[in-house]
Order: structure tokens, then C-alpha cells, then sequence
């Protein structure tokens, strides 16, 4: 049995997790209609030995679906389609968050609802392609300035999904800033290009991300409140800036004292894209009083590494959670792993790719 630091127990907030290790929010598209399917409560169910499990991006508002079947939480009956999934966790002794994730420009028309509306800190296209369910491919389209009114309305969006969420019996909430999506767009001056209060040195850019988090913390306990980000990432064309090192820590400063309860930081250099330095990682502990959250291509050694050096509070993994359910189990009784990821069935829509992935005792059942 594996006595690793990474597989004990962590107190996050209000919450005593059995594990320190996290399942990272990952896109998995079966949400037709936008709703919340019994496939996505047999899939968390599967993973819920997670110490946490973050859900898959989900839609604060009808303007933030930017993919197709992407689930959202602005509805009454998307509100009851979670009850179930969250139950499942729940019942199989796991904590879930939601991660509430608004895609700005990266959107098409092609995949929102009648009257919703695609929009950006500023009207600055991505380049690049989006699919669509109808129209297969389709190229990013440019995106509506956010004034004043859409301003207001998008934080009050974020502020009501949040208390969705926790009527739904989400433990908490993880705002995504990070991947290139609404939040992050406001961080950067690639695609933050205004002249108002939002836009233009670090202090401005930082703004709309610090009240989305401020007032979803008030809203629902700063305990219940976590943030992605991904400092140096480059995806949904984000790319690098000089004041990156300084946009961080300036952020990780003003969450720190507004106390949410984690900080994630992702870092997609294991998937080919850039890393981010130890430097920041270690200035962000530094500057961070929370719980910090590191993701990207660990291994159970890694995770171990960087738990017991204080580098890290939490590891996040992903793609091993798609296809070992039991990614935990096998970690804490030193069953090798499954290999074997179809990813032509990542975001099919079925079930086949999502709930048939076998645990270590059923290796012999086809995939």
C-alpha cells in the first residue's frame, strides 16, 4: 500500500478531503441542449475517490456557451440536471466543484442559444476555427465589445451561477481564468485593448477578474471560492506579454487578501506549451495565503515531490482521470496504469469514451 503525502487527507475551507489529489476540469461535451446528462453523473460517480473533483467547464450564462453540448448552470432545469451528478459524488464520499467558465471570444454563433451574444473585453477575433454541430468547422467570428451594461450583467451572471451551483450541491465553485477564455482575455493586452477602467496597466486588466471574484465570494463564502489561471499558457491564442510575471503576482496578492480558498495554476508544458517557470510558481506561494493547486503532467512521484517541498498544497491531473476512473486506487496500491486513451471519442457525445474506461480489476473488459 502507498503511503505517499499526496494520498492523505487535506482540509480545503469547510471541506476535509480523503486525498490530496484533484481531478482537473476537463471538456467532455455531453451535455446536449446544454443540460446536464445521467452520463455525466455515471462519469464523476466513477471518479469520485478524488480528494476533489472539478467539473468540466460549465456556462455562467447563455452568452458564455461557446462549444457545442458545453453544460451550463443559468437555468432551473439545468440547476436540477446537476442534483443527480452532484448526489452521485456525494454518495461515493467525494466533494465536487463547479468550474464556471464564461469563453468570451471563443465562441460561434453556430453554438449559442436565439438572442445570446458573443463578447470580449474587446473586439478582437482569435484566429482559428470552432466547431459546430451544424456547420462543422466554422472560423472564429469578432467578438462585441462588453460596455458598461454587459459589464454588470456578466458579473451578476457569475454571481448567480455561483449560488446555482451551490443549490445544485456543488461543495464550491472555481472560477475559470485561465485557457484564453472571458477572464483571462480581460488579463491580457492581446485581447484586453480598452481605454476605460477595464483596460491598459496591470491594475485595470486585473479589475473585472477581482470583482467576479470578490462578489461570488461574498455571495457564497470566500471558503467556497477557487480561481484557474494560467500564466504563460498559450492557448486560445494568448500569447506571451511582459508584464506576465508582474500581472500574476499583482493577482495573486489581491486574491490572497480577498481569501479565496485556492489558487490553480495550470501549466500545459507537458501537453507542448509553455511552462511556467518555478520562478512564478514559487512567487505565487509565496504571495498567495490560500491553497495553491498545481497541474500538469505529474506523476504520483512528482505530486509527492511538490506536496512535501511546500511548493504545493493540492496536485491536479487530468487526462489520467479519463481513462483510469480508479486513477486513486491504483495510486495508493501500486496498480500500474491504463494507457490507452481513444481520443476520437474525447468529446463524441456518447458514452462510449467517457463511462467505459475499466477499473484496474476489470482490465480484461474491452474499452
Amino acid at each position: 500500500m502507498n503511503t505517499s503525502t499526496a494520498l492523505q487527507s487535506y482540509t480545503l475551507g469547510q471541506h476535509l478531503l480523503t486525498n490530496k489529489i484533484v481531478m482537473a476540469p476537463m471538456t467532455r461535451l455531453r451535455a446536449v441542449d446544454n443540460i446536464p446528462s445521467q452520463l455525466m453523473a455515471t462519469y464523476y460517480a466513477q471518479r469520485a475517490s478524488a480528494g476533489l473533483i472539478i467539473s468540466e467547464g460549465v456556462s455562467p450564462s447563455p452568452n458564455g456557451l461557446g462549444y457545442a453540448r458545453m453544460p451550463g448552470i443559468y437555468s432551473a432545469q439545468q440547476i436540477e440536471a446537476w442534483k443527480p451528478i452532484t448526489s452521485a459524488v456525494h454518495k461515493k464520499g467525494g466533494k465536487i466543484f463547479a468550474q464556471l467558465m464564461h469563453v468570451g471570444r471563443i465562441g460561434h454563433p453556430d453554438n449559442l442559444p436565439e438572442n445570446a451574444r458573443l463578447i470580449a473585453p474587446s473586439s478582437v477575433a482569435a484566429n482559428g476555427e470552432m466547431w459546430t454541430d451544424q456547420n462543422g468547422h466554422q472560423k472564429f467570428p469578432v467578438p462585441e465589445t462588453m460596455d458598461d451594461v454587459l459589464l454588470q450583467s456578466t458579473r451578476d451572471e457569475f454571481v448567480q451561477a455561483a449560488r446555482n451551483a451551490i443549490a445544485a450541491g456543488f461543495d464550491g465553485v472555481e472560477l475559470h481564468g485561465a485557457n484564453g477564455y472571458l477572464l483571462e482575455q480581460f488579463l491580457s493586452p492581446h485581447t484586453n485593448q480598452r481605454t476605460d477602467n477595464y483596460g491598459g496597466n496591470i491594475t485595470n486588466r486585473a479589475r473585472f477578474v477581482l470583482e467576479v471574484a470578490q462578489a461570488v465570494s461574498l455571495a457564497i463564502g470566500a471558503d467556497r471560492t477557487g480561481i484557474r489561471l494560467s500564466p504563460f499558457g498559450a492557448a486560445n491564442e494568448m500569447p506571451y506579454y511582459e508584464e506576465v510575471t508582474a500581472t500574476y503576482e499583482y493577482l495573486a496578492e489581491q486574491l490572497s487578501d480577498l481569501g479565496v480558498a485556492y489558487v490553480h495554476l495550470a501549466d500545459h508544458s507537458a501537453t507542448g506549451g509553455p511552462e511556467i517557470p518555478l520562478s512564478m510558481k514559487r512567487a505565487i506561494r509565496d504571495k498567495f495565503n490560500g491553497t495553491l493547486i498545481l497541474n500538469g503532467g505529474y506523476s504520483l512521484a512528482g505530486a509527492t515531490e511538490d506536496i512535501e517541498s511546500g511548493l504545493a498544497d493540492l496536485i491536479a491531473f487530468g487526462r489520467p482521470f479519463i481513462n483510469n476512473p480508479d486513477l486513486v486506487d491504483r495510486f495508493r496500491k501500486n496498480f500500474p496504469l491504463n494507457l490507452f486513451l481513444d481520443a476520437r471519442t474525447l468529446y463524441s457525445g456518447g458514452a462510449k469514451g467517457l463511462i467505459d474506461y475499466p477499473v484496474f480489476e476489470d482490465e480484461s473488459v474491452s474499452v
